[in-house]
């Protein structure tokens, strides 16, 4: 039996890359373009991903990308891991990790985030081990990779490069959330003030039946508007984290959205972003880590108690 290597990916592997896709996933993987080889050598060609594969002989086993909005990007993803079935339990996916870990600081990156799906524990546990921290919950946000008939809800993941911190502003915490809030600030630091914005003050797109919004300021007028949306609508609101907080919970909180945690601003350097939803479905999950599991069941109980208040 040859030894199996990890190696850099090439315009060659393009093919056997989708499918290996095709075989773990069938026709459900989430993102398409690992279902076209010439996308696969188009998203290398323009430094957006970094591939590592796991090759036995001839035989492409693993792949794993470190995924970048841009060139000059400082954050980046770990992203599209896969690894075939006759290979689990040698820990190829960690090794891939790992290695694309290493890569992303000598591109320059200052933090990575991963996507945990929560299907199944093994990518949360693979993330605790690469070393990162879990910072938030995104319920219902993607169609099922596994063929399931209801969205999956995933947990967000982020490390800081060695050098770089990424601190949460400075401010006392709604009692709510304290124990949460302040295991960030222990991990990634605090700051006086919040990171400068960029790009406009609210921005919304729409991905499958989720409407996400990036949003600078709960303004009145925007809360007024966010209020009159279709209450049937799965809103996801991405709000930077400000000192304002606490009565940017309160305010959403008031009018049906939950708060699931934080993620990293990508297109505002050392930013936070405050999770927000309405419309998600009721649904009971075992998480591998009690801070995400703890913001799930209670966004699970305002959930049900929204819907008893209704009747």
């Amino acid at each position: 039996m040859e030894a199996l290597i990890l190696r850099n990916y090439r315009d060659t592997d393009a093919t056997a890359v989708s499918q290996l896709f095709r075989e773990v996933y069938g026709d459900h993987y989430v993102q398409s373009d690992v279902y076209l080889p010439c996308l696969i050598n188009q998203n290398h060609a323009a430094k957006r991903w970094h591939s590592l594969v796991a090759v036995e002989g001839e035989r492409i086993l693993g792949h794993a990308t470190l995924y970048r909005q841009s060139e000059s990007s400082h954050d980046a993803e770990l992203a599209l891991s896969v690894v075939h079935p006759d290979t689990r339990g040698k820990n190829i996916a960690t090794r891939l990790g790992a290695q694309l870990l290493t890569h992303a600081q000598a591109l320059g990156c200052r933090s990575v985030s991963i996507k945990q799906v929560t299907h199944h524990p093994y990518t949360q546990r693979m993330a605790i081990g690469l070393g990162f921290h879990n910072t938030g919950l995104l319920p219902d946000y993607v169609r099922s990779p596994f063929g399931g008939k209801t969205p999956e809800s995933i947990v967000l993941g982020v490390r800081a490069i060695d050098g770089y911190q990424r601190p949460l502003p400075e401010q006392p915490w709604p009692t709510r959330y304290r124990a949460f809030m302040e295991r960030m600030t222990a991990v990634f630091g605090c700051s006086p003030s919040a990171a400068y914005w960029r790009g406009p003050s609210v921005q919304v797109q729409q991905h499958g039946n989720r409407h996400e919004m990036l949003v600078e300021k709960l303004e009145p007028e925007l809360l007024d508007q966010l209020r009159t949306l279709p209450g049937h609508w799965l809103v996801s609101i991405r709000l930077q984290l400000s000192r304002q907080f606490a009565v940017d919970l309160h305010s959403l909180n008031a009018i049906g959205f939950a708060f699931t945690g934080l993620a990293p601003a990508q297109d505002n350097p050392g930013g936070w972003l405050t999770l927000f939803h309405r419309g998600y479905r009721t649904r009971k999950l075992t998480l591998h880590c009690p801070h995400m599991q703890q913001l799930h069941d209670q966004a699970q109980r305002q959930l049900t108690g929204r819907a008893m208040a209704a009747v």
